[in-house]
């Protein structure tokens, strides 16, 4: 006898696929629909557009998948850590061997559960240093291009646009994005990076100033905006960036991050350019003060100046000592030279007396002397015209002193070079070409024969020196031994002349 009960035969058999398929039918049969409310675990995104999560609560989890149609439909993107209510049917998965929950409705369970979960996002972030001031850039004053980013479609951009029109009409780039729903986050951080990476080489200008704006909501319609990848995306944004987000009373985690947070819109666009006419009734404002300031400048300057002015000398009194000093250095000039042209001049003079022969060359050079006295004469009012000219200018630049003093300088360099003319014509120069000058024992010059008589000793100077002759008939001498064909006689013409 076996110890092993025999199985019981009145039991039905299944196999294992009908006892799944009877499983599946009796859940979904007792639990039509459900609400299931959890905390998201696990949550893994398919790229078939399926979402599987795990709900849990302090004693057990439920695996849920939510398929693609109804993912697109959610009206905010589901994360870890958030708790929600599910709506949706129970039905099992026989290939594992475990009941799940269907989920074609998804909702965060109340706003404190958001909300929670926004303030703990919100303080990691801050502990990154993402939302510190120091970081922040100022805006541009008057941007030349200013990119938007939001729906295409809606208030949100018309109103913006009017805003700009009306105030300062500036350039502005759209960069469509959705602004809720599934994908928005995604697009929306895509957009701040993308107008980021824009250049110089690009066909599209890179914007001064970046928009992000969407109109008001709930909290789960602005969920995108509290997204860590978006709040990432605008605090590593180079270009300055204004936030709004919502109306004056939503606040998002992208507030923090931007560089300026506006209430709405419509004030966005009022941040982000000064009212054209304001700005040209500022200018005009001004201009105006511009204008009045330098008219009280010029006013106080031109009477320091005659204060300044009232203080100096007269300057005709100046002048005038300056120009009486000059008259006197003038006359000091022509003193000098006509007492070395009447010296240099007597002596020429004296000199032609003495030099009788040949007297064509003697009319030659007095011809030469009254030619070059001309010259002189010339040369003087040259210089006296020179001298005026320069006193003028040297008068004009106020530099008397060193004009003066250059004035007498070339005075006097031209007073050397006529001398060098004059000498070139005395006595000496005279002797040197052949002839000499006979001295009486008075050392006078003898100019006619009646000045001597016979037997007068004289000195006749060569152009090496002085020989010492007798004038008219020499002395008898002894007779000597040799005759003496011929005796001294100033009357035999076959005897030489010393004259």
């Amino acid at each position: 006898m076996s110890d092993t009960a025999p199985l019981d035969s009145n039991l039905p058999e299944y196999t294992v696929s009908q006892i799944s398929t009877a499983l599946k039918r009796t859940v979904e049969s007792t639990f039509e629909r459900v609400r299931i409310r959890g905390e998201i675990s696990g949550l893994k995104r398919a790229s078939s557009g399926h979402i599987y999560l795990t709900l849990k609560d302090d004693k057990a989890v439920l695996d849920g998948v939510i398929w693609r149609n109804s993912a697109a439909k959610l009206s905010f993107d589901p994360e870890d850590g958030l708790e929600t209510v599910a709506e949706g049917r129970l039905t099992t998965y026989a290939a594992r061997s475990r009941y799940q929950i269907v989920i074609d409705r998804l909702e965060p369970a109340g706003i404190g559960a958001l909300l929670a979960l926004l303030e703990e996002r919100r303080k990691k972030l801050s502990d990154e240093g993402l939302f510190d001031e120091a970081r922040k850039r100022r805006l541009p004053y008057l941007p030349t291009t200013i990119g938007v980013i939001t729906s295409p479609t809606g208030a949100v951009i018309r109103d913006i646009l009017h805003r700009l029109r009306d105030r300062f009409p500036r350039q502005v780039i759209l960069w469509p994005v959705l602004v809720q729903g599934k994908g928005a986050a995604e697009q929306i951080a895509a957009a701040i990076e993308g107008f980021n990476a824009l250049t110089l080489q690009n066909k599209i200008p890179r914007p001064d100033l970046l928009i992000v704006a969407r109109g008001g909501g709930s909290v789960e319609d602005l969920w995108a905006f509290n997204d860590e990848i978006v709040v990432r995306a605008a605090a590593q944004s180079t270009i300055p960036l204004i936030s709004a987000v919502g109306h004056e009373t939503d606040t998002t985690l992208i507030d923090f991050a931007a560089d300026r947070r506006a209430p709405t819109p419509t004030a966005a666009a009022e941040i982000a350019v000064p009212v054209r006419a304001d700005l040209l009734v500022a200018i005009a404002e001004l201009e105006r003060q511009m204008l009045t300031a330098i008219t009280r400048t010029v006013t106080e300057s031109r009477r320091a100046i005659d204060s300044m002015a009232y203080g100096l000398p007269n300057p005709d009194a100046v002048i005038g000592d300056a120009t009486q000093r000059l008259d006197e250095r003038v006359e000091t000039i022509w003193r000098v030279f006509f007492s070395y042209f009447e010296r240099h001049n007597a002596s020429l003079q004296e000199t032609g007396l003495k030099l009788i022969h040949p007297r064509e060359r003697l009319s030659r050079a007095h011809t030469g002397l009254s030619f070059m006295a001309k010259q002189l004469a010339n040369a003087t009012n040259a210089i006296l015209r020179e001298s005026d000219y320069k006193w003028k200018r040297w008068t004009e630049d106020n530099r008397l002193g060193r004009g003066i003093d250059r004035a007498i300088e070339d005075h006097f360099g031209n007073l050397n070079s006529l001398a060098m003319l004059l000498d070139s014509y005395s006595y000496q120069r005279v002797i040197e070409r052949g002839f000499t000058v006979i001295r009486g024992p008075d050392q006078r010059p003898i100019t006619r024969s009646a000045q001597v008589a016979d037997g007068t000793s004289a000195k006749v100077e060569f152009a090496d020196g002085e020989r010492s002759v007798l004038i008219g008939k020499a002395p008898k001498k002894v007779k000597n031994k040799t005759p003496i064909n011929q005796t001294m006689d100033g009357n035999n013409k076959k005897q030489g002349r010393l004259l």
